[in-house]
């Protein structure tokens, strides 16, 4: 449903936009939610994975037809698939990921304290199992999906570490700090930011980037301050971004010229407080994108 509150968010600003761009209109496996799970370490992972492998698919064949791909989503496990998706098509290319969100997703069903494969979706690209922080006694059907879900599209990490930038980072567990502490891996929460200037940490973490040949930029809307904005997602953190500072944020990794698709994800109008308020304030940013992507 985050999907067609965006399209909703789009009619009332008398905005055209889902009328002028091609679309691709994936599957879902969105009646899943109706089941009863009985996977309390991945939840509905078998549905995940066939999602992600179809999400795969399309994301390579709309970068093989050149096009550009913005990827609307619910649960941010499809990020798996499209980072799969990127590197199907351009497997000889490194990669660079750029998380605009609150949670740093890096779980696997071992450490995972939810189950919510939404959490995971970077540590499998990376094929991190993390298993030194292991609090989980994993079924071997779940450790077969796993391990599917590792290997889509190309059976290698499709990114370094090295080659992970987090924006807005500010809720995360003690197994994901320990990823993150052992791999240096570059994080900003909002309070440095604002501290040490957007521009500034901007262009720490594009020089970070700089040998990498394409970007995949993602972003989670509950990176956005859930009072400012409204609880429109389902794992809102105070203390967030406003809409500005992530416009900001995408536009300065745009003008690079090596985003190669960009992401948007998690809103859930079920749980909005203040009406529609963050699909409106998610589509004002794409929106305002619109002409830095189309050049």
């Amino acid at each position: 449903m985050g999907i067609d509150a965006l399209e909703i968010a789009a009619i009332n600003a008398d905005n055209d936009f889902f009328h002028r761009h091609l679309f691709e209109d994936i599957p879902t496996h969105n009646e899943s939610i109706y089941q009863k799970n009985s996977n309390s370490y991945a939840k509905r992972i078998d549905h995940v994975l066939q999602q992600c492998i179809r999400v795969c698919n399309y994301v390579a064949s709309t970068l093989e037809n050149k096009f550009f791909p913005i990827v609307l989503s619910g649960d941010h496990s499809s990020a798996l698939g499209v980072i799969s998706g990127i590197k199907k098509a351009y497997p000889q290319k490194k990669l660079g990921v750029v998380w605009i969100d609150a949670h740093a997703d890096l779980h696997s069903p071992y450490t995972s304290p939810s189950g919510n494969i939404h959490g995971m979706p970077l540590a499998a690209a990376m094929q991190l199992d993390n298993m030194d922080c292991a609090v989980n006694d994993v079924s071997i059907n779940t450790i077969e999906s796993w391990n599917a879900l590792k290997n889509i599209g190309l059976s290698e990490p499709k990114f370094s570490s090295d080659h992970l930038v987090f924006f807005g980072l500010r809720d995360f567990e003690s197994a994901e700090q320990r990823i993150i502490d052992q791999n240096g891996i570059l994080h900003y929460k909002v309070e440095e930011i604002r501290s040490s200037g957007l521009k500034n940490c901007v262009e720490k973490a594009i020089q970070k980037l700089d040998e990498v040949d394409m970007i995949f930029l993602s972003f989670d809307v509950d990176s956005l301050d859930c009072d400012q904005i409204s609880y429109g997602t389902g794992t809102p953190v105070k203390s967030g971004f406003n809409s500005d500072e992530v416009l900001a944020i995408i536009k300065l990794f745009i003008a690079t010229k090596k985003v190669v698709c960009l992401e948007l994800a998690e809103i859930n109008p079920l749980l909005d407080n203040k009406g529609n308020k963050m699909a409106e304030t998610a589509f004002d940013v794409l929106a305002k994108l619109e002409k830095h992507i189309i050049q």
